[in-house]
This record gives structure tokens, C-alpha cells and sequence, in this order.
């Protein structure tokens, strides 16, 4: 058994602080379960932050990694890869016409959302200096582009000069959007769920609007489905809720069920602006990543997990809305699907460490947010047990948050 506190040391030692760190080191998991190093075992209420959106040893996903591990786990870019194109057939199918582009992560996918409507709208409409609206509290990434795109001053701050191109607005206000439009401006960038953001749930009217004052306007509507997509809602993307397409939409977590992975699907017309040159990848959407992404897709669609998202989902706001009436330092419950946020008047962080304390692994965001996206497998009784827990900590509230 590994020796938890040498590599809680050596962590300390040897890697760059970009994160605050548990002194958890975990061993294994199995469906939403985990184990540490010591033993313990745990509910996860967070699926690596919607990454592990099967949980733990999804059988399906297992098989296809360990076959294609066997076989090939990399090509470049310069020769057709099969497993590539299968896979973008099987999202087109989900979602809409168009073509993809496969990279490594959401920030990696955000970045080439962002290239495209910049090369795009100098093709098609001569806008030499483009401009992009996103909306304030979004997160789209760490990358240059993306945390310039990202309306949290808390994530650009120390990173500056900035890159030009970004104007930004409050979410769900369409009046906004109009305002701050102009003749450079060439998209809209939103997150139909804002999750780091505090788990802000776009309404159907606003996503709507969205669409239709961009087609009127001439203008990419591009969503950010990084956190939101392959499921994570209740439907493969959570714009299909709103019943309308997006001109580009980004995908990662989720989609390779652990095996990092991140995509865009663009409108045909849109895509046609990306040629050879124009973007590349060395590693993205390579033979492994895509056959788990390609088994994550099928398991998604063919083995009842929407269905389960929407039913546990429901199960969960039930029950976390029961929670803000016994509480009334809850002031605010909002999701949607498998993806909910708790808003409290005060810290979260120590919540969140009772929790991980006492075997439910929570998350917090923008300080005093309690974020829960447990894998989409999740039963009403893990539920239930996981609701259990955070209702005794929440009850000591005024202790643990001192």
C-alpha cells in the first residue's frame, strides 16, 4: 500500500502549488464510489468535476481503453484515424450537421471555438478586429484566450495585458447582448449553465433569444457545453433543452470518461473557414482518447444514462431543496439535471472539508457555492446517503464554518 503521507511529501516537494490540495491521495474507484490510500471509502458528488460522468470502471469504457491500448494509442494528425471519425459521426448524430475538431481538453476546445469565428467572420464578412461577447461569472478556460473570454476578474488578474477581442455582459440579460453588439462584433460566447460560476441556469427564453438575435444579426452563437455537454443535463447538450442549434458548440470532460479529450462541432459553413494550417493538435483525438470517447458516446445513448440523469436529477433537487427549507442560511437551490448548485450566506470551503471528512466528496465554488455533479449512474439510494451526510454537516453549520 502506498505510503499516503511520502506522497502527500513529495507533492508538496515536487509540484508547482496551482492547486489547494486535499491530504487525500486516492487508490481506486468503483462505481460512485472511491477508495484512499488508507482505505477510507467515499461518495463522490463531483465525478472529477464532471469528468468521470460513468463513475468509476464503467465496464464498456474499460474494455474499449484496454482493446485499443493493446492495438494503437497513437497516430498524428497526418494520417485518417478511424476511431475519429466514428466518433464524430456518432456526436453529429446527437446533435446537429456540421464538422468536428478534436483536441485535449475544454480550454484546448474553447480556443479553437474562438480561432474559428475570428477566421470565419474575416472570410466572410472582412471584420479584421473582431469582437466576442461572453458574460460575466463565465468560465471558459485557462488558456490566453479562453481567460480573457472568462468574465471572472479573479482569473485573468496578475495575467495581464489581456488579448483584445472580448466585451462582456451580464448572463441572462438578452438586453445586454443587444446593447453591447456592434459591427465588429462577430459571435456569442455562453455557457447555457454557468457551473464555475456558481451553477447559473440560462433560461430558454434567453438561449433562444440568443439564436435568433444572432441569425438576425448575422453573428456565430457559440455555447460552451465543456461542463454541460455529453449528459450531464438530462440530453446530450443542455442547449437542446432550448430546442435550438448553435453555429459551434465545445465539448470535453465528460466525453472520454477520464481519457482527456475535447472537441468542437461547427455548422459546416462555419467549419469550411478552418483549412490546412489553419489549427492543429498533436495529441487530440487520438486512436485511445476516441475510443473512449466512442464508448462513453454509446453508453450515454444506448444504456438508459439520460434517462437515470433525469430521474436521479430530479431526485437530488428534491432533496436539496429540502434541505434550503430546514436552513436558512440556504439562500438558493438551481441546476438542472445532474448539475446543482447551493447557495449559502456564508464560506463553503469548510463544508466541504466536513464532507470529505465524513466520506462525501462536495465541491465549492465562488466561495459560497456548494456545486454537485455526481456521476450520472448514481442511484437514489447513493443519493439518499450522500444527502444524508451533507444534511448532519449542514446542521453544524455555525461550528464548521467558524
Amino acid at each position: 500500500m502506498p505510503d499516503t503521507e511520502e506522497i502527500i511529501n513529495l507533492t508538496q516537494k515536487y509540484l508547482i502549488p496551482t492547486y489547494n490540495r486535499q491530504a487525500v491521495v486516492f487508490e481506486r474507484g468503483q462505481g460512485c464510489r472511491l477508495w484512499d490510500t488508507e482505505g477510507r471509502k467515499y461518495l463522490d458528488f463531483v465525478s472529477g468535476l464532471g469528468v468521470n460522468s460513468l463513475g468509476y470502471g464503467y465496464p464498456s469504457v474499460v474494455k474499449a481503453i484496454q482493446e485499443q491500448a493493446e492495438k494503437l494509442l497513437h497516430v498524428s494528425n497526418l494520417f485518417t484515424i478511424s476511431q475519429q471519425a466514428r466518433l464524430a459521426q456518432m456526436i453529429v448524430r446527437q446533435a446537429f450537421s456540421g464538422k468536428m475538431f478534436f483536441c485535449n481538453s475544454g480550454a484546448e476546445a474553447n480556443e479553437a471555438a474562438i480561432k474559428l469565428a475570428r477566421i470565419y467572420a474575416r472570410k466572410e464578412r472582412g471584420i479584421e478586429q473582431g469582437e466576442i461577447i461572453t458574460a460575466y461569472r463565465s468560465f471558459h478556460g485557462r488558456t490566453m484566450a479562453t481567460l480573457t473570454a472568462t468574465g471572472q476578474e479573479k482569473v485573468q488578474k496578475g495575467f495581464e495585458p489581456l488579448l483584445s477581442g472580448f466585451r462582456h455582459v451580464p448572463f441572462n440579460d438578452l438586453a445586454a447582448v443587444r446593447e453591447a453588439a456592434n459591427d465588429a462584433t462577430i459571435a456569442v460566447m455562453i455557457e447555457p449553465i454557468q457551473g464555475e460560476g456558481g451553477v447559473h441556469v440560462g433560461t430558454i427564453e434567453y438561449l433562444a433569444g440568443l439564436r435568433d438575435f444572432c441569425t438576425r444579426q448575422g453573428i456565430l452563437l457559440i455555447l460552451d457545453e465543456v461542463q454541460t455537454g455529453i449528459g450531464r443535463t438530462g440530453r446530450f447538450f443542455c442547449h437542446q433543452h432550448a430546442d435550438l442549434e448553435p453555429d459551434i458548440v465545445s465539448m470535453a470532460k465528460a466525453l472520454g470518461s477520464g481519457v482527456p479529450i475535447g472537441a468542437i462541432l461547427a455548422r459546416d459553413e462555419v467549419a469550411r473557414a478552418f483549412v490546412p494550417g489553419s489549427h492543429a493538435t498533436t495529441f487530440g483525438g487520438n486512436p485511445l482518447s476516441c475510443a473512449a470517447g466512442i464508448a462513453t458516446v454509446s453508453a450515454i445513448v444506448e444504456d438508459g444514462i439520460l434517462e437515470n440523469c433525469q430521474k436521479a436529477g430530479n431526485h437530488l433537487s428534491e432533496g436539496i431543496k429540502g434541505l434550503q427549507r430546514k436552513y436558512p442560511f440556504i439562500k438558493e437551490v438551481r441546476g438542472k439535471g445532474l448539475l446543482w448548485g447551493m447557495e449559502l450566506d456564508r464560506d463553503g470551503s469548510r463544508i466541504v472539508r466536513t464532507c470529505l471528512e465524513k466520506g462525501l466528496i462536495i465541491n465549492c465554488t465562488m466561495g459560497n457555492v456548494l456545486r454537485f455533479l455526481p456521476p450520472l449512474v448514481i442511484s437514489r439510494e447513493e443519493i439518499d446517503e450522500g444527502l444524508a451526510v451533507l444534511d448532519a454537516v449542514l446542521s453544524q453549520a455555525d461550528n464548521v464554518s467558524q
